[in-house]
C-alpha cells in the first residue's frame, strides 16, 4: 500500500532523529575510526617511503621486490594488529575500512546512520593520515618511487587487479566472520587478520597493489592526483566482502554473526547489534 504524505514525513523525521541520536551517542567511536584509519595510512606511507625511496639506507638492504614486499607486509600486518588490539580498536570494532563496515551493515550488525558515519569517518581519517605523512616527509612520500603509497593495477592490467582485490577481500571478510564467531578462535582474530595482510602484500600486491580498502586507495590517489582505475578499489573490495557475508550467512542457515567487532574480549562499550554468542560447537571450527 502506498504511503501517505504524512506517513512519509514521519518516516523521514524518524530517520533524521535516529541519525542525530547516533551522532550524539556514538561520536567517540566515529573519531576512533578517524584516528585508526589515519594511523594506518600514515604508517603505510612511512613504510613505503623507507622501503621504496632510493634515498633511504634501507633500500639497498632489500635487493628484490619480494624482499621489499615481505618487509612491507610484516610492517603493515603488525600495524593492523596494533590498531585492532588498541583501546580505540577494541571500542570502535577496528574496522578502518568502508568495505568491511558495509558488509557488517548488510549482516544487520549496525544501524544505517552508524554505517554512514563510520564510512565518512574512515575516508576523512585516510585523507588526514596521508596529509600528516606529506607534512612530515614532503620530499620522500611525494617522490615517484613512493607517490603516497598509491595503489595501481599491476602489469597484467585492471581485470587481474579487480579479481585479485575481490578474492582477497572475500577471504579477509569470511575469515573475520569465521574466527569472531568461534569461541575457540575469536581471541586470535586480530592476529589472523594481521597475518592475512602480510601474506596478501607479499603474494597479491603485484596484481593490484593490495588495497582491500576504498579509503586506503582514495586518499593516496587524492594527494597524488592519480585516478587511474580507482573505481576497482571501490567496487572489488566492497563486492568481495558482501559476497563473503552472503556465503557466511547461507552456510549458517541464515544465522547472523554475533557482533561487528574484530576484538570482543574487552570491557569497552559496544554500539553494534548482537546475535547469538560464539559457540564451541560452531560448524566452522
Amino acid at each position: 500500500m502506498a504511503l501517505t504524505v504524512e506517513q512519509g514525513k514521519e518516516i523521514r523525521q524518524t530517520q533524521t532523529s535516529s541519525a542525530i541520536d547516533c551522532l550524539r551517542s556514538h561520536w567517540p567511536e566515529y573519531l576512533m575510526e578517524v584516528a585508526e584509519v589515519g594511523i594506518y595510512l600514515f604508517f603505510t606511507c612511512v613504510f613505503a617511503s623507507i622501503l621504496l625511496s632510493p634515498a633511504t639506507p634501507v633500500r639497498p638492504l632489500a635487493d628484490s621486490d619480494v624482499e621489499r614486499r615481505a618487509l612491507m607486509g610484516l610492517a603493515v600486518g603488525a600495524t593492523v594488529v596494533a590498531i585492532v588490539t588498541s583501546p580505540w580498536g577494541k571500542q570502535s570494532g577496528g574496522h578502518f575500512n568502508p568495505a568491511l563496515t558495509l558488509a557488517f551493515y548488510r549482516l544487520g550488525k549496525m544501524s544505517l546512520p552508524d554505517a554512514i558515519f563510520y564510512i565518512f569517518a574512515q575516508f576523512w581519517g585516510a585523507i588526514i593520515g596521508v596529509c600528516i605523512a606529506r607534512y612530515l616527509l614532503p620530499s620522500t612520500v611525494s617522490g615517484l618511487a613512493v607517490r603516497y603509497a598509491v595503489t595501481t593495477p599491476g602489469a597484467r592490467g585492471s581485470t587481474f587487479a579487480f579479481v585479485g582485490e575481490l578474492v582477497i577481500s572475500a577471504v579477509l571478510m569470511f575469515t573475520v566472520l569465521v574466527t569472531t564467531n568461534s569461541e575457540r578462535f575469536s581471541s586470535y582474530t586480530p592476529y589472523v587478520v594481521g597475518l592475512l595482510y602480510t601474506s596478501f602484500i607479499i603474494v597479491e600486491a603485484p596484481l593490484s597493489g593490495m588495497s582491500m580498502n576504498p579509503a586506503r586507495s582514495f586518499a593516496p590517489a587524492l594527494h597524488a592526483n592519480h585516478w587511474h582505475a580507482l573505481w576497482l578499489y571501490f567496487l572489488a573490495p566492497s563486492l568481495g566482502m558482501l559476497i563473503a557475508a552472503e556465503v557466511f550467512m547461507r552456510a549458517r542457515g541464515g544465522v547472523p554473526p554475533y557482533c561487528a567487532k574484530l576484538h570482543h574480549a574487552n570491557n569497552k562499550r559496544c554500539i553494534f547489534y548482537h546475535g547469538a554468542a560464539p559457540s564451541s560447537a560452531s560448524r566452522f571450527q
